[in-house]
């Protein structure tokens, strides 16, 4: 079992890696597969809602960033963490631009697989950025992983992330909750149990 873990900063090894790190060491130790994956910081362009990812492309058009490879990798995986800095009370530019296009193009890498967010911030916003990030869990048949609080580091470095030791601990508690459901998972599907049939999008708007 596999949980790749992004890293929605566009510092490859700052705040929001050391919470990351620190989730990935929980699940290695109980057994799971892990990999970090940077989002990196050139731009990533936003979704331009052309559709050619779904009329027949197969993927997003726009190769020339990380989320088409991405995408590839996470059809392999079992499990999901996003992470991002808290910027003006929301995800970072590059996390939303990268999980817009990502879960639009690539819904079907994503369906029934556990996943959680973690965001990372010195002082205010967090909860705003953690709602924002689990909108894209809900709406794609993900069963999100919970922890004893909203899972959210506070700190201005990789050192004061550290030092803030009830954020830390819902870190952990998340990767142990994680694996847990994981193991269920896999154990379910040895027993015949397999995630629910999706049924076809029924599509209205408020105008009818």
């Amino acid at each position: 079992m596999k949980v790749i873990l992004v890293n929605g900063s566009p510092h490859e090894k700052g705040c929001t890696y050391t919470a990351l790190d620190e989730a990935a060491k929980v699940l290695n130790e109980n057994g799971i597969e892990t990999e970090i994956f940077w989002v990196g910081n050139k731009p990533i362009c936003g979704c331009i809602g052309c559709g050619a990812c779904a009329k027949g492309l197969g993927h997003c058009f726009m190769t020339e960033d990380c989320v088409n490879s991405f995408v590839e990798k996470a059809r392999e995986a079992d499990g999901f963490i996003f992470g991002s800095p808290v910027h003006y009370a929301a995800a970072s530019g590059l996390m939303t631009a990268f999980m817009d296009r990502a879960f639009y193009s690539g819904k079907s890498a994503f369906m029934g697989k556990p996943a959680a967010n973690i965001v990372s911030c010195r002082r205010g916003g967090a909860s705003a950025a953690f709602d924002q990030l689990n909108k894209y869990l809900t709406i794609c048949s993900m069963p999100v992983v919970s922890s004893q609080y909203w899972n959210q580091v506070h700190g201005s470095n990789g050192e004061q992330v550290l030092q803030d030791e009830e954020g830390i601990q819902t870190v952990r508690i998340l990767a142990k909750n994680m694996a847990w459901l994981l193991k269920c998972i896999d154990l379910g599907k040895q027993n015949g149990v397999e995630f629910p049939q999706p049924e076809k999008p029924i599509r209205t708007s408020f105008i009818r």
